[in-house]
């Protein structure tokens, strides 16, 4: 007894890669499946059937095994539907020898046998592997010929200024593989780099297009679906003014070769809306050189989203953010754990990071995050910070520091917690922390009424002590408080009502306040002890 099933169920398969002629009658495929059918025939006495269901890739390639009929193949032989694989050639299965070796490795996972009808080889033996092994190399080889055969072509194609297929620039279509103009599109494509000239910003210009409800090109695909007809964007936009197609022009692997298409655009105006391009290019860089964000393009939130800077003005004060790209694309669901964070605290705990990293605390703290940071990530509890190689540092470093550092952080609240959030166990320590406070906003006080009398503003004030101008408001009356209350709060007797809700409202004003005043503001308040 062999072991063998009585019926040995035959799956064939076939593939073409090109899909010349498949809409033929009778095509290769056919002629594949008539060979391979004709010798399960012939072995019929050996228990061989063929299974009903057909395997047929016509147009793909083999250089890979991303094909859906394989694919299906595949999934039949680990269901147990399937004993032998029947092939007209070797070359027909795969063109990889990688891919080879994945295969048979799942056909003797599952017990399946491989035959090929024209090339007889038996892969039991290590001549029988060694025939298989030179005929795949030999199927590897052809394939990555022609494809360089056909680089070769396109390459030389270009040179001739012969449009070679691919997307389509507006104001053309393909008629007989050259692009032909359309006259009303034309139109619509000269309006475009005019006004663009005209505004000199592509932002102003996609405003524009807005208002006027101007839509990419419509195109139906070979699957007939349409793409397009939607609104553009400004990398859509940049690219179009960049098309050296309008000019009559064709590029290859960065090199510029005269067209055989007739041009839509003349030189002098693709050349001033190139030059236009590149110097906002290098304005834009300029200004994010110049930005006072230090982290730009190296933060991302914990679902790997990028934190662009960002921020907002309330009663005159600007505040700072960086926020995850999620949420300015409207994809809140994709955003990470924390997906706005307060660009100082931030940036304050980088610089601390790498100033103690570096033992640099005087160089510029610009040239040092470039230097030394590849990516930070921000997360609930921590920021972790992946450094750059250590050989390129400008400044000297410690080589035994980690590449990926856990700074401790947590986010802070962007809104001031109201109401009562804990009751005072003793009133000793509002008094502690009160009298200093008010003994701070009082000297304050003073000194701001000073700039008032000398003509000064209250605007003036608030950019000085970066507070708004209500918040200034509210605490100069502190300039005008008794001596006896003074006293009071100095010696920390008679803090109550009234009192203890001003030292409160201090402290909540100016967070972290300490007793930073001078000894000459101090002797303000000598007569009070008197």
């Amino acid at each position: 007894m062999s072991g063998r099933p009585a019926t040995i169920r035959c799956a064939v398969y076939t593939r073409k890669s090109t899909e010349h002629n498949l809409d033929l009658e009778f095509n290769s495929l056919h002629a594949q499946r008539e060979a391979c059918e004709a010798y399960i025939k012939s072995q019929i006495h050996e228990g061989w059937q063929l299974i009903p269901d057909t395997y047929d890739d016509g147009g793909i390639s083999g250089g890979s095994l991303d094909r859906p009929d394989l694919q299906r193949l595949l999934s039949d032989i680990q269901a147990g539907r399937v004993d032998n694989v029947v092939v007209y050639k070797v070359d027909r299965l795969t063109r990889s020898l990688t891919d080879f070796s994945k295969l048979v490795e799942l056909f003797d996972k599952h017990g399946v046998s491989f035959v090929s009808v024209t090339q007889a080889f038996n892969t039991t033996t290590s001549m029988g592997r060694l025939t298989l092994n030179v005929l795949l190399s030999f199927a590897q080889f052809e394939r990555e010929v022609i494809g360089e055969r056909v680089r070769d072509k396109i390459a030389a194609s270009k040179r001739k200024g012969l449009f070679m297929g691919g997307n389509i620039p507006f104001g053309y279509i393909n008629r007989d593989k050259k692009l032909v103009i359309v006259p009303q599109d034309a139109e619509r494509v000269r309006w475009i780099f005019r006004r663009y000239l005209e505004l000199g910003s592509i932002g102003l210009l996609l405003e524009e297009m807005n208002t006027l409800c101007i839509r990419t090109k419509v195109q139906t695909l070979s699957n007939g679906k349409n793409r397009g007809g939607v609104p553009y964007g400004k990398g859509a936009l940049a690219h179009l003014l960049k098309n050296r197609c309008y000019v009559g022009e064709i590029t290859h692997r960065g090199d510029i070769h005269a067209a055989d298409h007739e041009p839509i655009i003349d030189r002098q105006t693709f050349d001033a809306a190139h030059a236009s391009l590149a110097a906002n290019a290098i304005v834009r860089k300029a200004k994010s050189k110049a930005s006072d964000c230090l982290l730009t393009g190296l933060i991302f939130d914990s679902a790997g989203n990028r934190m662009t800077p960002s921020h907002s003005r309330k009663k005159g004060v600007r505040y700072r953010y960086y926020v995850s790209q999620a949420i300015l694309q409207s994809r809140k669901n994709q955003a990470g754990q924390v997906f706005r964070v307060p660009a100082p605290d931030i940036e304050a705990a980088v610089e601390r990071f790498v100033r103690n990293r570096c033992r640099d605390l005087q160089g510029d703290i610009r040239c040092l995050i470039e230097a030394q940071v590849r990516r930070i990530t921000v997360r609930t509890d921590s920021i972790t910070v992946e450094m750059a190689a250590i050989d390129g540092d400008p400044a000297p470093c410690d080589a035994q520091s980690p590449q990926i550092a856990s700074l401790p952080w947590s986010k802070k609240s962007f809104r001031v917690e109201k109401g009562i959030t804990r009751a005072p166990s003793v009133v000793q320590e509002t008094c502690s922390t009160g009298a200093e406070a008010v003994l701070t906003g009082v000297a304050r006080a003073r000194r701001w009424v000073d700039q008032l009398t000398a003509g000064g503003n209250l605007a003036e004030i608030a950019n000085q002590e970066a507070k708004s101008e209500r918040q200034i408001r509210l605490l100069i009356p502190l300039a005008f408080l008794s001596p006896r209350a003074a006293r009071n709060f100095v010696g920390g007797n008679g803090v109550a009502g009234n009192l203890a809700t001003l030292a409160k409202s201090v402290v909540l004003m100016w967070p972290g306040v300490s007793p930073d005043i001078s000894p000459c503001e101090r002797e303000l308040f000598v007569p009070c002890r008197a």
